[in-house]
């Protein structure tokens, strides 16, 4: 009987051993999260208070600035194109060129530049449509705050527009890269209807 006992006793507390020994490890999958990306369809943007009109897609909000940095815009044709379903924004600035335009030219590409410290990749893509709108898209990859810029002007340089993308968000440009490529192919598409109204 006490044989029994000590079987039973043995038994009981290698039982216990057993359950207090720690699973091991397993690393998990990597994985992104799960994109619900909006319906592609675009809308007019022809507002009175720019001299140029374009299509955008329809899940953007247009912003019109009405202050920068406490002061009015250099001109009512500053405005955002926000994001809401990506927290992202396309910070948008007219300027009426008159004798500034190889300044604003160089800010433009100074300003792409500035993102050399972190950026993988530049790629400077010129812009010349038939329809007298011309600039450059610039590309930029990796970590930087903003991947994609671009200005355009017309062929008397009499008017320039500059943008830049950003998202309110640190993820990785890895992760970031589907969400960026479906909003770049929007920007193209704003890019390739664009066109100049006003004198």
């Amino acid at each position: 009987m006490s044989t029994m006992r000590f079987l039973l006793l043995a038994l009981f507390l290698s039982s216990l051993v057993a359950c207090t020994e720690e699973a091991p490890i397993v690393p998990k999958p990597r994985a992104f999260p799960k994109i619900e990306y909006p319906e592609r369809v675009y809308q007019s943007f022809d507002p009175n208070f720019c001299r140029f009109k374009f299509e955008y897609p329809s899940y953007a909000l247009v912003e019109q600035d009405t202050s920068f940095f406490g002061e009015s815009p250099v001109d009512p044709c500053w405005f955002d194109l926000r994001i809401p379903a990506f927290d992202a924004r396309l910070h948008c600035s007219y300027h009426p060129v008159g004798e500034n335009f190889e300044k604003l030219r160089n800010d433009a590409f100074s300003l792409a530049n500035k993102h050399n410290i972190k950026a993988n990749y530049i790629d400077e893509l010129p812009i010349e449509k038939p329809n007298g709108v011309r600039g450059f898209v610039f590309n930029i990859e990796g970590p930087v705050a903003s991947p994609f810029q671009f200005y355009l002007t017309d062929v008397d340089d009499q008017h320039f527009l500059r943008a830049s993308l950003y998202f309110n968000t640190q993820a990785r440009p890895d992760s970031l890269a589907p969400v960026l490529d479906f909003v770049k192919t929007d920007l193209m598409h704003l890019i390739n209807t664009f066109e100049w109204t006003g004198s």
